[in-house]
This record gives structure tokens, sequence and C-alpha cells, in this order.
């Protein structure tokens, strides 16, 4: 297959020739063509969508740029601070972390998908009752950590809850409140212990 020329303004040293005339073998592999996208479908909050973007396109990109749902933050876009957490068929993950392409098939829920101002969630409204936000940034990812934290196996105490939130910072310090909100829909669950 014949190789690519490399644009000028991409050269860099590991490109030059080397003294024997050789290009050098370590040079980084040029990156993907436009129009090199892909194909693929997800779920999302109960619809349906087909998107044709560039294999390296994160999940959480696709979700605001792509199909315009803004609920999820970018906070640090390393996977530290849990603002862009949504759920992948059923299991929270870090959406900055994830290729969208490689959810083909999966199951999304953004917080657009877990409640609305009429009827929210229970966790939506025991944030509210309990102050669980403070300037609002990492709310988004703290309640879908908490909403997939109902469903999985973790004891009943408080340091419980807040080794299983340690993902999601909050930079306003509202973790008390947070905890306080967990601990409310928690005990009003019937399968509480």
């Amino acid at each position: 297959m014949p190789q690519r020329p490399v644009p000028q303004s991409k050269i860099t040293h590991a490109d030059t020739p080397n003294e024997t005339g050789r290009a050098a073998s370590l040079a980084p592999t040029p990156p993907a063509v436009d129009g090199a996208n892909m194909s693929f479908s997800l779920t999302v909050n109960g619809r349906s969508h087909t998107l044709s973007l560039d294999p390296r396109t994160t999940l959480l990109d696709a979700l605001r740029e792509h199909l315009h749902l803004t609920g999820t933050k970018k906070g640090c876009d390393h996977g530290q601070c849990g603002a862009c957490t949504v759920h992948v068929n059923g299991r929270r993950v870090n959406s900055c972390l994830c290729f969208a392409a490689a959810c083909d098939g999966d199951t999304v829920t953004t917080i657009e998908g877990i409640g609305e101002v009429e009827a929210m969630h229970p966790l939506q409204a025991a944030f509210v009752e309990c102050d669980g936000y403070q300037c609002g940034y990492c709310t988004a990812g703290q309640l879908m950590s908490a909403v997939a934290l109902l469903d999985e196996p973790i004891g009943t105490s408080d340091e419980d809850v807040r080794e299983a939130m340690s993902g999601n910072l909050c930079r306003c310090g509202a973790y008390q409140n947070i905890v306080t909100a967990i601990q409310t829909v928690r005990a009003s669950k019937p399968s509480a212990k």
C-alpha cells in the first residue's frame, strides 16, 4: 500500500530521513483522513439514533455536539471528575472515556432521560429537598451516579455511599447534602435494608 505524503506542516523530527536516507521507523501514524467516519447506532433516552462520526469521537462529544443533549457536562475530560457520567446498558460510565462508536447498539441514558420537571426522579426531588447542589455543574453526573447506585450492592452507611460516589467531585463541597439525598431515597425503597 503506498504511503500518503505527510503535509509539510505536520513533519516532525521522526518523519525526516535519517543519515542513511531511510525514513525513521518510528514515524507517527497520520490521523484519520477526513470523511473516514464510522456509522453506528445508539438508543439514547429511548430514541434510536444512527450516527456517522470520526471513530475518535467520545460518547460525551457525540451526546453534546451531535445529539445536542447538553445536560451531560464536560468537566475534566480525563475521567477524574464524574461530571460526564451517563448510563450505558444500565451501568454508570464516564462518557469522556468511551468512544461513541464502541457503544454501537447500546442503550444510553443521560440526565435528560431520568425525569422531567413535572415528573422528577425521586433522587432529583431529594437533591432539591436536601440542597444537594450548589453551582449545579456536577449535579447531572452526581445524579446519574446516584441513580445507578440505587441498584448496586453497597452497604447501608453514609460511608458506603461516600465510597460509591467517590468518582464524582463537587467543587462547591455539597457532599453531605448529596449523601443525605441519596440516603433519603434509599430509605424509602422497599428493598432498602
